[in-house]
């Protein structure tokens, strides 16, 4: 049932705070006619001092496209090269200091085994290593669909649909790789690989969105669950395996959440706008917790794998964490696009 909640819903609200195109303003700006410099006016022109210095009118034209020109194409570069530099000191900064104090608010008590055994460090990489390779099936999947124009098909569609479908095709390509055995490899990664085309097929509309904003909200997300997962590495064994319960509760509060557009009325503004924050700001704080989460029970799994209680299933952890990631992305998807509408 977690995973059902679990799946990313709602993604055409992030579509309301879509950033206008630049294009309009591009197109402006190559067509307003060019401003007279107000040092090559007609007093100058045609004072005494000046008329014998610039008869030649090719002098005056080509003295007047240097001086307006040069100095401000090199500041509009240097300003350029300015605010890229601001942003990725801004990005590094905000990363590491997640990573800081993510560390010290949750992470007083570590382990007290001396560290990581190496089982479960293999079993943790290979987990991660599946994760991304996951995420790179969807994204290089969703970049295909959206050049094919399935995004604007899909858009065209009936949302009660798309979610029905999107549901039915994900929950049952998931639970086909939980219950396929590993030793059945071919039948677990093409399940495996179905649920990752499906969540493509859903998320391609994203791509309608700046790729810039698109690698702002990856590079955020990756910072967000990679400090978690650091703390769930290296925090106390199974510390925060308790969370189990509550976080499906929250979760369960912010699928309703997510849900709540599709039912509700225009006129239920008020409603509509506390279910958008509950799920977008609520849905960050689950779903942050359901990495934590996950990471120590994956620890916990490869504990009792080494024990032989349990089989060693990677491709079934890795769902968990992909799921996480999905979720997070969207959310920060969408609030990049909000700060970018207010700009």
């Amino acid at each position: 049932m977690a995973f059902i909640l679990r799946r990313p819903i709602a993604v055409s609200s992030i579509f309301k705070e879509l950033p206008k195109s630049s294009t309009s303003t591009i197109r402006q700006f190559h067509h307003t006619p060019a401003k007279p410099s107000s040092f090559f006016n007609s007093k100058t022109l045609n004072s005494k001092s000046s008329t014998s210095l610039l008869k030649n009118s090719s002098l005056q034209n080509a003295f007047k496209r240097n001086y307006q020109t040069g100095p401000s194409y090199t500041y509009g570069q240097q300003a350029q090269s300015g605010n890229l530099t601001q942003r990725l000191l801004y990005g590094g900064a905000i990363v590491g200091g997640t990573i800081l104090a993510t560390n010290i608010i949750f992470n007083r008590e570590t382990r007290e085994d001396g560290g990581m055994p190496p089982f479960e460090r293999e079993y943790l990489n290979q987990t991660f290593l599946h994760t991304g390779l996951g995420l790179g099936i969807i994204s290089v999947a969703a970049k295909a669909l959206h050049s094919s124009g399935w995004s604007y098909r899909l858009m065209a569609m009936n949302p009660w649909a798309v979610a029905g479908v999107g549901l039915v095709v994900s929950i049952g390509s998931m639970y086909g790789t939980f219950s396929t055995s590993p030793d059945n490899y071919v039948q677990k990664y093409a399940f495996w690989s179905t649920f990752n085309l499906a969540q493509a097929a859903i998320l391609s509309p994203l791509l309608f969105l700046q790729p810039a904003l698109l690698a702002r909200a990856g590079l955020y997300t990756v910072g967000m669950m990679g400090s978690i997962a650091f703390v769930g590495a290296t925090a106390k064994q199974e510390k925060y395996l308790y969370l189990g319960g509550p976080l499906l509760a929250g979760v369960a509060c912010v699928a309703i959440a997510g849900f709540a557009p599709l039912v509700l009325p225009a006129t239920a503004a008020r409603t509509l706008m506390w279910s958008e924050r509950i799920w977008l700001y609520g849905g960050l704080a689950v779903f942050g917790g359901f990495t934590l989460y996950d990471v120590q029970k994956i620890l916990a799994h490869a504990r009792m794998a080494e024990q032989g209680l349990v089989r060693k299933d990677i491709v079934n952890e890795s769902v968990s964490l992909e799921l996480d990631f999905l979720n997070i992305f969207i959310r920060m998807v969408q609030i990049l696009g909000m700060s970018q509408r207010r700009k």
